[in-house]
């Protein structure tokens, strides 16, 4: 037998799945469930109690995690003149306009945000069908279609993470990694829930957060007792 298989097995021994871990308790096994042999990102996935094929029950947002999300992000921006210089102090690793727009249309995508001046965007939506299956599309609702670029670019890359609730009524996002310390790690999740709960449509009815996990990349789920979080 493998090693992974083996390893897995280990990890999920004398776990039980039925019950709802508070937030420390949590965060503490799943660290400890981290083993591998790289720094696993700690994801948390949200099933929450909408219908996103309705347009007044769509979740979407973004969270600038207290603690950073660990993860070095490549910002692009679509930005001409003073703009476009702003962007290359602020600290974007791709910065252009038309030049950009060949390169992303031919699907070379070297940057993991996102981010244009309002000016871009007629350009910027030609793009629909390369950047929106990645989700990268710019979109003001999330700050990436703004003329404050300074402020776009830091928020990427100090740690926002952004949000859509899928079909199946779910949010995931990574907000950390297991070398964070325990109350990083729980900060983050604070913050992300926080976050998830003030996007709640006004079209909803009934119970909006209905669960909460978390995990580590090769780790086992927890569920979360969502009174710990809110109560913290």
């Amino acid at each position: 037998m493998s090693k992974a298989p083996k390893r897995v097995a280990k990890n999920e021994a004398g776990i039980d799945r039925s019950k709802y871990y508070g937030l420390i308790d949590a965060v503490k096994l799943v660290k400890a469930k981290a083993n591998a042999k790289f720094d696993e990102t700690i994801e948390i996935a949200m099933n929450l109690g909408v219908d996103p094929r309705h347009a007044d029950q769509m979740v979407r947002g973004v969270c600038a995690l207290p603690n950073g999300s660990g993860r070095k992000v490549r910002v692009g921006v679509f930005a001409k003149g003073a703009k476009a210089e702003e962007a290359k102090k602020a600290g974007a690793d791709v910065v252009g306009a038309e030049d950009l727009f060949e390169i992303v249309n031919k699907g070379t995508l070297d940057f993991d945000r996102c981010i244009a001046t309002p000016d871009m965007m007629g350009l910027v939506g030609r793009l629909g069908k390369v950047l929106g299956p990645r989700g990268m599309m710019p979109n003001p609702k999330v700050g990436t279609v703004t003329m404050d670029i300074t402020a776009a670019v830091k928020a990427a890359k100090g740690g926002a993470v952004e949000f859509r609730v899928e079909k199946s009524g779910i949010v995931q996002a990574g907000i950390g990694k297991a070398s964070f310390t325990e109350e990083q790690i729980a900060g983050n999740i604070r913050a992300f829930v926080e976050a998830v709960n003030k996007s709640k449509p006004s079209g909803t009815k009934g119970t909006f957060l209905k669960k909460v996990s978390i995990s580590s990349t090769m780790g086992p789920g927890f569920k979360l007792d969502i009174a710990s979080v809110s109560a913290a």
